[in-house]
């Protein structure tokens, strides 16, 4: 039976000889309705960037309130450093050993992939290297239980034209971006409502756009080609709001992709005004040569600008819920699909962005340090989920799937990689755990990590020029990684290489491969 399903337990009383114990109330459902799920995945949103992790200089009240109604995780993990293998282990609940898409491809043999002129006019070089047609998503689950499903925001997983779009892939609902590299801009020519294109009133102004040249950079006119009329995240939130409202009467799965806060900074100008006002005067970015993205004058303000911006409009939607009356009904997740960038303006240095972590190019995104993959996380659900609570459970996005399913009274797939995390939640007991968690990623320059127990194993440059490493760490005393502790701890070595060799298949995609994993040698050093 569904722990949902339980009632309150008594213990009865029998003679004079036993007293009469109430156990603990579990949490009951305040009706028959499925309850709904939204889950938000910020992107590039590292560990220490909103308030409730200690962020000092961003304010996010919303989400900092948010999270003190119901339980912050902090021990949770991406699937992946980086976009579309993090969204994709999320929606399948499978492991980077395991996936399909083990990091980003932008199915370049298609032609100038790059060229944003070109994609404008040739809808076919949008888009991501697809899943496979027999992908079954998380979101197809939950429509089989009876589920609306929505996604707002940015996809990354396919193409158009193909099989592997949101609306084929178990979504009713889509609106955003369906390729990531369109996602560079927040002013697009066009997104996509479900299969086709919605143009925006905004100019062709390709991302990595450089800085005028001859232009004053203290000049704010110099930076008007950056901000057009049609602001993406406007836009997508309005439709995600039409998503709650439309879908009221019935449980729903909303997915919200938002771009923010990745690069390239461009915000709310009133947001932006406040953070100059608050951080005073600051050297710009400027684009061009190897600074990539776009420019703006206020590079640190335009930053907390566009967190602060998703901050309000989170704000907004748990507001919207109480006031459709379905609030109490709803889980809401909060996230982030990887750690802090260090690219176009970002400055993870400044906001210490990972902290207590590194966040800085080498240990933040696209690496597989704790900077890189532990991620913000919490889960609220009024009257399930205490407020003010917390957990240490190790955990990760490829629970998601077991997780959702759990409360949504379905089974469990068997070969998910992921456990539910729903005991905890409910603060009931018998919490099943992870033996390790596991990564492998075959970008920036090939890596792979597990973390078991307090021992987090990893191995950098396996796929180029430079020596493998062999590190081990203990994050109960070094959660900065620091020390490497891998010549005193042969037996941790031994375990992990045999976790190394169970876990990894060979990749259906050669550009996944690690070619020393496929060889069986990651025992070496």
């Amino acid at each position: 039976m569904s722990l949902l399903k339980k009632s309150v337990v008594l213990l009865l009383c029998v003679g004079v000889a036993f007293s009469c114990v109430e156990a603990k109330k579990e949490p009951s459902r305040t009706s028959e309705r499925k309850p709904n799920i939204i889950y938000i995945l910020a992107d590039d949103l590292g560990y220490g960037e909103i308030g409730v992790f200690r962020q000092d200089k961003i304010e996010t009240p919303n989400i900092d309130a948010l999270a003190k109604n119901g339980m912050v995780f902090t021990q949770h993990y991406t699937s992946a450093p980086v976009c579309a293998p993090a969204r994709y282990m999320f929606l399948t609940g499978k492991h980077s050993g395991h996936a399909f898409i083990r990091g980003n491809h932008e199915w370049g043999d298609r032609g100038d992939v790059w060229d944003y002129k070109a994609m404008a006019k040739d809808s076919t070089l949008e888009g991501q290297h697809p899943m496979p047609e027999n992908t079954k998503t998380l979101a197809q689950g939950l429509q089989e239980a009876g589920y609306k499903t929505g996604l707002v925001g940015k996809w990354g997983l396919g193409a158009p034209h193909t099989k592997s779009i949101p609306n084929e892939m178990g979504f009713d609902f889509f609106y955003g971006y369906n390729c990531q590299r369109q996602a560079h801009t927040y002013y697009p020519l066009h997104l996509y409502k479900n299969r086709n294109r919605v143009h925006l009133a905004n100019d062709t102004i390709a991302p990595n756009t450089p800085f005028p040249e001859g232009a004053d950079p203290m000049d704010d006119s110099s930076y008007s080609d950056f901000t057009l009329a049609d602001y993406a995240p406007d836009l997508m939130f309005r439709e995600l709001t039409d998503f709650v409202a439309d879908n009221k009467k019935n449980p729903f799965f909303l997915y919200w992709a938002t771009p923010i806060p990745h690069v390239a900074l461009q915000a709310p100008q009133r947001w932006v005004d406040y953070y100059v006002d608050k951080f005073g005067p600051e050297e710009p970015y400027l684009s061009g040569g190897s600074n990539r993205y776009f420019s703006h004058k206020n590079p640190h303000a335009a930053y907390a600008a566009m967190i602060s911006y998703l901050d309000e409009n989170i704000g907004k939607l748990v507001q919207q819920l109480k006031d459709e009356g379905i609030y109490e009904n709803t889980l809401i997740v909060f996230t982030s699909d990887n750690g802090p960038s260090y690219a176009g303006g970002a400055d993870p240095e400044f906001f210490d962005s990972a902290q207590p972590f590194v966040g800085k190019y080498g240990k933040g995104k696209g690496f597989v340090y704790e900077g890189g993959i532990r991620v913000p996380t919490f889960f609220t659900w009024p009257e399930k989920i205490n407020p003010n609570s917390e957990s240490d459970l190790i955990s990760s996005h490829y629970d998601m799937l077991a997780t959702f399913y759990d409360i949504a009274d379905m089974s469990i797939p068997k070969d998910t990689d992921g456990i539910s995390l729903l005991s905890t939640l409910l603060s009931q007991g018998n919490q099943p755990e992870h033996e390790f968690l596991y990564w492998e990623f075959p970008e920036y320059g090939g890596q792979v990590a597990i973390r078991k127990g307090d021992w987090k194993i990893v191995r950098q440059h396996l796929k180029d020029d430079e020596q493998p490493t062999l590190e081990l760490y203990n994050l109960a005393i070094d959660p900065t990684e620091q020390e490497n502790v891998a010549d005193q701890h042969p037996n941790i070595l031994a375990e992990a290489a045999v976790i190394f060799e169970n876990q990894h298949t060979k990749s259906e995609v050669e550009r996944f491969e690690i070619p020393l994993l496929e060889q069986g040698l990651l025992s070496e050093k």
